[in-house]
């Protein structure tokens, strides 16, 4: 369960110390000796500057958010028990003068930003041999639903979630999610659909999400998936992937990645008729320390591609501002990757990319096209009082001939430190 703490220091503190003193143990000593903390730290400022088009013509912030997660072990027993906490705190450092609406920090319903924002996680763990069902807040990573973690805080989803390993090779997923609270809110509300373009005919709201999934590993080199879940009353999807790595030589690999989802409406249809299979791939080759990439995507049916708001879309061509997932939309991208390690400056990496779309459906249009340019600049300290402290510079330029250009500049610094 996850509590909204409003923007009081002491209450902020005061959720902290809750989330430590939940930890206190109540029965075997595996619950405290295999406990973990751990404080991660993210600044960000994020600049985002729109190049035409009416509205608000700049969003520019800047934030300090901390996320304390505490992780208890568990009792002994067949079935053992066990409890953990996230604490979150976000800071304003830098905001107002018509510039909000980043997502960095929550809008007031006079326009401004509170000086800070925080939140209290709980999730309640049962485990039997190498199974784990967990009750309250997730941060979930699968392809059917997957949370944003770009901004000051990430997104949270309440529910239940199981994950089971008991067979070699083999990892089961399950969930029922009925919660979220967004990157910049402290408060609990419906999940609802993604409605970016006007997709569809409204930005659904639903009871529930619930999902299964399986993921077989056939080899060190071969990884299948397969999930299926529903969005209550909107919308039922299906997810197909393999994962392939070769080698080739001590230094070379080739990789792919394919992708399907299949979407359809389901149930009362609250969002109207949605109808997309989305066809997206990528394949790689490695060589020292470059990798070339291509990815295709390509959206078929009378809609573009369904997901839930606020979190991220598993395609390969969602990047930093846009999607490209439209009706009827195709997408090409070509990336490249170098990690400096190779000349010997471990932890320095650059990355940049290019992605073209066109074909586009949209409400009012046809045939629309866009493209949008990434790079990205990251170094994590080695060695020293510093080390593990990243620094990642991103830069990004989206043109489209049927919404909104921008460009956007982000400077994030972040750490983890590990307190037990």
């Amino acid at each position: 369960m996850l509590t909204a703490v409003r923007t009081k220091p002491a209450r902020a503190r005061l959720a902290l110390a809750v989330a430590v003193a939940s930890l206190v143990p109540m029965a075997q000593a595996d619950f405290i000796e295999d406990s973990r903390a751990t404080l991660q730290t993210q600044n960000i400022y994020l600049n985002r500057d729109f190049r035409e088009g009416t509205g608000q013509s700049k969003r520019e912030e800047w934030s300090q958010g901390f996320l304390l997660n505490i992780e208890s072990g568990f009792t002994e027993g067949t079935v053992g028990f066990g409890v953990d906490a996230m604490g979150m705190l976000g800071i304003k450092l830098d905001s107002g003068g018509g510039r909000a609406g980043t997502d960095l920090l929550p809008v007031q319903d006079d326009g401004g930003t509170p000086d800070e924002f925080s939140r209290l996680g709980l999730t309640a763990k049962a485990r039997l041999s190498e199974t784990e069902l967990r009750y309250g807040s997730h941060i979930p990573e699968t392809p059917v639903v997957k949370a944003s973690d770009s901004r000051t805080l990430p997104q949270v989803f309440e529910g239940a979630m199981l994950v089971s390993q008991d067979v070699t090779g083999l990892t089961l997923s399950g969930g029922r999610l009925n919660k979220v609270i967004d990157r910049a809110s402290t408060n609990s509300q419906e999940l609802q659909l993604n409605n970016k373009n006007s997709r569809f005919s409204s930005a659904a709201e639903a009871d529930h999400l619930t999902f299964a999934g399986a993921r077989y590993d056939f080899s060190e080199t071969f990884t299948g998936t397969y999930y299926a879940a529903e969005l209550d009353d909107i919308y039922r999807q299906h997810f197909f992937n393999l994962q392939v790595v070769r080698p080739l030589g001590e230094d070379a690999a080739l990789t792919a990645d394919l992708r399907l989802m299949i979407s359809d409406d389901t149930g009362a249809a609250n969002a109207g008729k949605i109808d997309n299979q989305a066809w997206n791939g990528t394949v790689g080759y490695s060589l020292g320390g470059h990798k070339v990439s291509l990815a295709f995507q390509q959206m078929n049916g009378d809609t573009g591609y369904a997901y839930i708001d606020g979190g991220d879309p598993y395609l390969v061509n969602f990047v930093q501002i846009n999607d490209f997932a439209n009706a009827d939309e195709r997408s090409w991208q070509a990336r490249y990757d170098y990690n400096f390690a190779s000349i010997g400056v471990p932890g320095l990496t650059f990355l940049t990319r290019y992605v073209s779309g066109d074909n586009a459906e949209y409400a009012g249009g046809s045939n629309g096209s866009e493209w949008e340019r990434d790079i990205e600049l990251k170094y994590v300290v080695q060695t020293g009082p510093l080390k593990n402290v990243a620094v990642r510079m991103r830069n990004a330029m989206f043109r489209s001939d049927f919404a909104r250009d921008a460009d956007e500049n982000r400077l994030i610094v972040s750490y983890s430190l590990p307190i037990w």
